[in-house]
């Protein structure tokens, strides 16, 4: 089997392209590594593949921060050049430059 290549990088923000949230990539996955039962609560009209890589986010939208968890086939580069305000981005990355965050250490 052929793993996929990422697209996005850690540390790059990114937006979701059907629904309203961006966030900062944290952890790749290169294909789908989630449980089964989080994979079927999505409905089979909009599953993605699972042969692909899948992204870990600190995510944000007009209410809240969270961590998602998105195929490649879902996400697009955010464009927009403004930093991403989630509460746990300085555990991980450091200050936004560049349109992006840089890691502050090495993770698993």
């Amino acid at each position: 089997m052929q793993t996929a290549r990422a697209k996005y990088a850690i540390g790059q923000i990114v937006r979701h392209r059907n629904q309203s949230f961006r966030g900062v990539v944290f952890d790749v996955d290169a294909i789908f590594s989630n449980t089964e039962e989080w994979y079927l609560a999505i409905p089979e009209s909009s599953r993605p593949l699972k042969d692909q890589p899948f992204y870990h986010l600190l995510a944000e939208n007009d209410d809240d921060y969270y961590v998602a968890y998105v195929s490649e086939q879902n996400l697009v580069a955010d464009t927009t050049g403004e930093p991403v305000d989630h509460p746990d981005l300085d555990d991980l990355f450091g200050d936004f430059e560049d349109g992006r965050y840089p890691l502050q250490f090495q993770l698993n």
